[in-house]
């Protein structure tokens, strides 16, 4: 993986992914208990929410992880990467052994989209998808998904240390 800057992953974005859905993000009002910079995504909303300060945040719909996938927590962004190459998880492969080892960035069956934050421990990431229509839907290993120009948009105003907190 590589990490490039924010021109870069549009500039990909725009040249790879035709007739992308209208743009879902919103800023709406916002209530909880964290600090401005923050991502909160909130599972059984299939939200995220990228948080401003004054009661407001940016947000955006999600696809989360399909039953038994979920999971709840802090953690922070460790990495910030356009068109990322993917290796399948231990348990994805035993779901879909077909699967190859790796599948290369910007490949059309890459589940990462145009750019992916990943999340300290290692598991998870927050990423866009190739698939569209699976966000807002219950569908991951435990990633959370996200239309490639909205992964994008919070690509560029989130930096690594960003927390991010989780909930069901």
């Amino acid at each position: 993986m590589r990490v490039i800057d924010l021109a870069a992953a549009a500039a990909f974005v725009a040249a790879t992914f035709a007739a992308a859905p209208a743009e879902a993000r919103e800023v709406v009002a916002f209530r909880g208990d964290v600090a401005a910079g923050t991502v909160v995504v909130r599972t059984n909303e299939r939200r995220l929410y990228y948080v401003l300060g004054d009661g407001r945040a940016i947000r955006y719909p999600v696809g989360v992880g399909k039953a038994g996938k979920q999971w709840a927590g802090v953690a922070r962004i460790d990495g910030k990467y356009v068109a990322p190459a993917w290796s399948p998880p231990a348990v994805v492969k035993r779901d879909k052994p077909s699967l190859p080892d790796v599948i290369p960035g910007g490949s059309p069956r890459n589940p990462m989209g145009a750019a992916a934050l990943t999340l300290s421990g290692g598991e998870y990431a927050i990423h866009g998808t190739n698939a569209p229509g699976s966000v807002g839907g219950f569908v991951s290993y435990g990633c959370i998904r996200m239309y490639n120009q909205d992964v994008v948009d919070l690509y560029g105003r989130v930096g690594v240390g960003t927390p991010v907190v989780v909930t069901r």
